[in-house]
């Protein structure tokens, strides 16, 4: 059973950038697209949040040094937040899913400001100090909550560019100003006489020491820290992919298997390509004079009528643990005992078989009232042995194969003959009374002894059911 790739999309998204490198057309192969386009939506909803994380610790961040420092000159503070608030406002508007030069020009520039912010001079400073002293206010924590919002919203080569990024900025900044400052006369001497000029508390509290050990330790911490997290979201994203990859697997094998077996085949090891010999269950259905039902009709009343005809059918037969095998035009076959073997395979394709037929009658009670042409159906059970396992080369499909299955075909042709809706093998018959030996499995069958079953040279024996 194989799957069509979807291709994956470059939707825009309310406008936020995401950069997801997971190298597409190189690294995956084309089956897995539509599961990295599953994983896309998935960093959207990050990205909307990465926006709001920004906006919401930016307010707590102004309400804090206002309260802190409740001087004239926060307003510069302040400011810039709101700068990055808007910059943030301009991710989502120009943003796109994939890789984008202006998302990566916009996350620059929020860097850039927190840089300029941290230890930048204040233009609203009466009593400015010593730009060294910008460095001992601890500020480079902020840029923390910039790479940890990130996380959310970008790949795990854009959180380390942001660690390197932010490295390069504040030593060039650093170097800047170490390079242009004067330092403010009378402190240093003060200090030194202060606490003495070879004392480690000198080299620590000297107003004009930007303390270059301690710059260089801070942004060698904050890229191990952007190195480890890009480590993580790649993981991270690597886990999203094997899980979508594994939820695509379930709804494929929900396409053709009942609840329990997906839930069974999803922690079995066995492949299903090992070919082997069982004993199964097989339900043939088909509707009666279908052909005269679609003659003059429109395509798509024929198709609806398809669909809502396979739609109820294939409820009957996963209900009954059944495998739904293939589509038949306007009929399907079904087995029982596939994948795996189960303690009432017989009795299940029965019951299935009068499951359909109740529900096919309350369906043309349905149709009556609206005025439509009831639906007819013949229904052939057998069981027997059959070959299990994978045919095919490129494409591979579950096979059923034996000759139990043409006479199920068969005794499905024969409820035309019998004017029956129903009619079961007396091998199904007998499997059934093993598994339910107390069940009254002929009641509503009329036994038709010695019928001949095209491709078999021997009678059987069947039963039929109007």
């Amino acid at each position: 059973m194989t799957e069509t790739a979807v291709p994956a999309s470059k939707p825009k998204i309310g406008g936020f950038v995401q950069e997801l490198d997971l190298s597409r057309d190189r690294e995956n192969p084309p089956e897995t697209q539509y599961v990295i386009a599953a994983l896309e939506n998935h960093k959207r909803e990050g990205l909307e949040l990465a926006v709001r994380a920004r906006w919401i610790a930016m307010s707590i961040f102004a309400v804090f040094v206002a309260l802190v420092h409740p001087q004239f000159e926060v307003i510069y503070h302040i400011g810039i937040m709101a700068l990055l608030c808007l910059n943030g406002w301009f991710m989502q508007r120009v943003g796109r899913v994939g890789r984008s030069r202006m998302e990566l020009l916009l996350i620059f520039v929020d860097l850039l400001l927190m840089t300029v912010g941290m230890v930048g001079p204040n233009p609203l400073s009466v009593d400015a100090m010593p730009l060294a002293m910008q460095y001992r206010l601890e500020n480079f924590i902020y840029f923390f909550v910039i790479l940890s919002v990130a996380t959310m919203a970008y790949s795990w080569r854009t959180v380390i560019a942001i660690g390197v990024w932010t490295l390069v900025m504040w030593m060039t900044a650093l170097a800047l100003l170490w390079w242009f400052t004067t330092p403010t006369p009378g402190l240093t001497e003060a200090a030194a006489d202060a606490f003495g000029a070879s004392s480690d508390l000198f080299k620590f509290l000297n107003p004009n020491d930007f303390m270059v050990q301690l710059r260089v330790q801070e942004v060698i911490v904050f890229l191990i820290v952007a190195i480890t997290l890009g480590v993580s979201v790649r993981r991270t994203s690597r886990l999203l992919l094997d899980n979508a990859g594994l939820e695509r697997e379930r709804a494929n094998l929900s396409r053709y298997f009942s609840p329990n077996v997906v839930a069974q085949l999803s922690q079995n090891d066995e492949p299903l390509k090992q070919v082997r010999i069982e004993n199964v269950a097989i339900l043939f259905i088909d509707i009666v004079g279908f052909t005269r039902m679609a003659a003059g009709r429109d395509p798509h009343e024929v198709i609806a009528l398809l669909r809502e005809f396979h739609g109820r059918m294939e409820r009957e037969v996963f209900r009954h643990n059944g495998t739904l095998d293939k589509y038949l035009g306007d009929g399907l076959m079904a087995t029982f005992g596939t994948p795996t073997a189960g303690e009432r395979d017989a009795s299940n394709a029965l019951d299935c078989a009068r499951a359909m037929q109740q529900s096919l009658n309350n369906w043309n009670r349905d149709r009556r009232r609206l005025g439509e042409a009831e639906i007819k159906v013949g229904i052939g059970i057998h069981y027997g042995e059959t070959l299990l396992g994978d045919i095919g080369a490129n494409r591979l499909e579950y096979a059923v194969i034996g000759t139990a299955v043409n006479v199920a075909a068969r005794l499905e042709e024969m409820t035309r003959e019998l004017q029956a809706a129903i009619v079961m093998s007396d091998d199904l018959r007998l499997q059934a009374l093993r598994e339910e030996a107390d069940g009254d499995l002929t009641k509503g069958f009329e036994c038709h002894p010695d019928q001949a079953v095209r491709g078999l040279d021997d009678p059987m024996k069947v039963w039929a059911k109007h």
